[in-house]
């Protein structure tokens, strides 16, 4: 079974056509004002309406209230709901419940310490977001660059489907799978010409790369919307 990707951060009709093209098992919007990646309602619904069947759309929105997730979800039609900040389990779950949309728990990791929060989470998400942790007074809470020591959570065993983030590149992606035994990676800044500005070529070979490394260990159970992703 070859590793799923999840390209982050698209805004431009181009970049749906490279993602999808080249196989992405998801893609990204972000809704998040400081980010250089932020897309509007509008121009998400119109994004969304080019992405092809079987392809999930994640919304990616911090520490939102649920006025802002009901604005977003009435205009633009997402599979998934992706929370990047600091919501604590009960949010998690309240949003869940209240949405009815399978919810990616994201995780900020610079040390071992901050894995022992990963349980509760496991517990109310449906999937896990492994991401490097910010860096003190950042804007952004991912889509830095950064990636953490991927040795943290080699050979874990987990309860829920997850993902690895941070710091991903044509380059290295490989390599993150093989050491952690990820299924499922997601990039968004790794494969940019600027940020923002996704590179096609760039998607096409990152996911390329990440298929043709297949990880370590047995794969989770991939869960949208309750069923398997085809």
């Amino acid at each position: 079974m070859s590793t799923r990707v999840k390209i982050c951060g698209l805004s431009r009709p181009e970049d749906i056509a490279a993602a999808t093209a080249a196989g992405a098992a998801y893609v990204g919007f972000v809704f998040f004002s400081k980010s250089p990646r932020n897309v509007t309602k509008d121009l998400a619904r119109d994004l969304a309406l080019g992405v092809p069947m079987g392809t999930a759309k994640v919304a990616l929105v911090v520490n939102p209230d649920d006025a802002t997730l009901e604005a977003i979800l009435n205009d633009v039609p997402i599979d998934m709901i992706q929370l990047h900040g600091k919501e604590p389990p009960e949010r998690v779950a309240q949003i869940r419940a209240r949405f009815g949309l399978p919810v990616m728990k994201a995780v900020g990791v610079a040390s071992a310490a901050d894995l022992d929060q990963l349980p509760a989470y496991e517990a109310v998400a449906d999937q896990i977001l492994l991401d490097a942790k910010a860096p003190p007074n950042a804007d952004l809470p991912g889509g830095n660059g950064l990636a953490f020591d991927w040795r943290l959570i080699a050979g874990r065993v987990w309860q829920k489907p997850w993902m690895l983030a941070g710091g991903l590149t044509v380059e290295n992606v490989a390599q993150a799978i093989e050491l952690t035994g990820a299924r499922q990676v997601d990039v968004s800044s790794g494969v940019e010409a600027a940020p923002g500005l996704k590179d096609a070529r760039k998607i096409a070979a990152f996911i390329g790369n990440a298929r043709n490394e297949t990880g370590r260990g047995s794969p989770p159970e991939d869960i949208l919307a309750g069923r398997e992703i085809p």
